[in-house]
């Protein structure tokens, strides 16, 4: 009697039942690993940050390039030898990016790669920014293969053309146009950028190809004189092109491409798309698009219908409301999964602190010690000010705001949230503890900076007592361009409050 048996060291077992799943569970998990899992693998970031010590570094990645979605790859903290070290996977070369601290950089990873870098400390000569701070990376001895060592000198080649002859473009514009004829088909003959297919090319060249090919592209969008048409773009540039949803210089120049794509159409089509979205039909948007020669790709279509969308969502004719239905739709239905994974990131962006949206939530301790989030406040209007005590124009509003709170305090919550850092007792003393209302001095990893999208200091938002956004930015105590300040917001609060309670 024949049995299957496999050795366990010095073991035999036996062919039982139990045994054979056992064998077969165990062979499915190696084969759908090496299936599956054949193209994730692992790239280890290592190196210095002697100005980080103790701080932490992490490793995010764009999910698109519409919505600019970050997610998290990794993270580390930077010991007290000044190296960090960190590990993470990836199916394919792309563009990372790098926070150390409140401080941030990118570059490109490709599978299976190890980067031995340097990061310096924030430039003293440039201001302090609440989103954190561009540096720039150092790479150690970095291959030449290296999708990172290809681009810089790519850049390096692309700059000096520009540094050389740009000032022709006004002056002197075909000789200009010759000069850039001649930069493009040397490019392009230097690196084989024909085959725009990248037919039997590795990833990381294929990355490359089309990173150049696109950086191309953007040039060739310098008004100059011989430049081409608008169809002969397309049909050049993107027509053949392979959709490359993570290269960075194909969607940005998709994106430059189809910017503002909605006021360009037919009044036709125009209209027909407008009827689409009164009707909230992704198909009857897709067919009335599908007029415009340049969309005929049917993927590149439904990107740029995610795109102008999101253009026009902030635009009084446009219903907001079916806007988010039809990405709703597109994001649960799509015909290519990036698009669907697309459109649910965009529904996510423009929600996000979006008038009528709900307000992300906030855990904050105030100065004396107290918990304080959404639901802790009083049940009215929450004007947020975001301040710094050592920005003169922070500084300079705060007169002001003092006598709107004593005029609305009755029917606006103000909250006062500042960075911690050192501040001397002058300023502690003129400013912080001068103000009457709450203060919370918080820490740069609270995600109320990157939650609240707060860019510059001084900045407002204000929500209604139900959490939800009113205006994000809001006006400020003091005149804007158009001479509008938040005192007639809070006075129709103010008013409507009164008459809600009888007075």
């Amino acid at each position: 009697m024949c049995t299957y048996s496999f050795n366990c060291g010095t073991k035999t077992a036996d062919a039982n039942p139990m045994n054979l799943k056992l064998v077969f569970l165990l062979f499915f998990f190696l084969t759908t690993n090496l299936v599956f899992g054949q193209k994730e693998k692992a790239v280890t970031i290592k190196g210095f940050a002697p100005s980080y010590l103790g701080k932490t570094i992490r490793i995010g990645e764009i999910e698109d390039y519409l919505s600019k979605k970050e997610s998290p790859l990794g993270s580390t903290t930077v010991g007290t030898d000044s190296t960090f070290q960190l590990s993470f996977f990836v199916k394919e070369t792309q563009k990372i990016v790098l926070h150390a601290d409140r401080n941030l950089t990118f570059f490109y990873v490709q599978p299976g790669a190890v980067y031995d870098i340097y990061l310096p400390e924030k430039d003293k000569y440039e201001p302090l920014r609440p989103n954190g701070s561009s540096i720039e990376v150092t790479f150690l001895d970095l291959d030449s293969t290296d999708i990172n060592y290809r681009i810089l000198q790519y850049q390096r080649w692309s700059d000096e053309f520009v540094g050389s002859y740009y000032y022709l473009k006004n002056a002197k514009p075909l000789e200009f146009s010759t000069k850039l004829d001649e930069f493009k088909t040397a490019v392009e003959n230097y690196y084989h950028l024909s085959d725009t297919s990248n037919t039997g090319l590795t990833d990381p060249q294929k990355y490359f190809n089309t990173f150049v090919r696109f950086s191309v592209a953007s040039l060739d969008n310098i008004q100059h004189a011989a430049q081409r048409n608008r169809y002969e773009k397309h049909d050049f540039y993107l027509k053949h092109a392979p959709v490359s949803y993570r290269n960075d210089a194909y969607m940005g120049y998709l994106n430059s491409f189809y910017e503002r794509m909605i006021p360009r159409l037919s009044m036709e089509t125009n209209n027909r798309v407008y009827l689409g979205l009164l009707k909230s039909s992704p198909t009857l948007i897709m067919k009335a698009l599908g007029t415009e020669y340049t969309l005929i790709n049917m993927r590149i279509r439904e990107i740029v219908m995610i795109k102008s969308l999101s253009e026009e969502f902030y635009s009084k004719d446009f219903p907001q409301t079916n806007i988010l239905t039809v990405l709703d739709s597109v994001a649960n239905h799509s015909l290519f999964a990036a698009n669907g994974i697309l459109a649910k990131n965009m529904i996510d962006r423009l929600t996000e602190l979006a008038p009528g949206g709900k307000a992300p939530d906030l855990v904050l301790t105030s100065d004396k010690g107290e918990l304080i989030t959404l639901s802790s406040l009083p049940k009215k209007h929450v004007y947020l000010h975001f301040y710094d005590p050592s920005s003169q124009k922070s500084t300079q509003e705060l007169e002001p705001l003092k006598k709107l709170y004593e005029t609305y305090k009755e029917d606006v919550t103000f909250l006062t949230i500042y960075p911690d850092k050192p501040y001397d007792a002058e300023t502690s003393d003129k400013f912080i503890k001068t103000i009457p209302w709450t203060t919370c001095k918080t820490g740069e990893s609270n995600s109320i900076w990157k939650n609240y999208k707060v860019a510059t200091y001084p900045m407002y938002v204000l929500l209604d007592g139900y959490g939800y956004v009113v205006a994000a930015p809001a006006l400020t105590p003091l005149p804007d361009g158009q001479y509008q300040t938040i005192d007639k917001t809070f006075f129709f609060i103010q008013k409507t409050n009164k008459e809600m309670k009888g007075k």
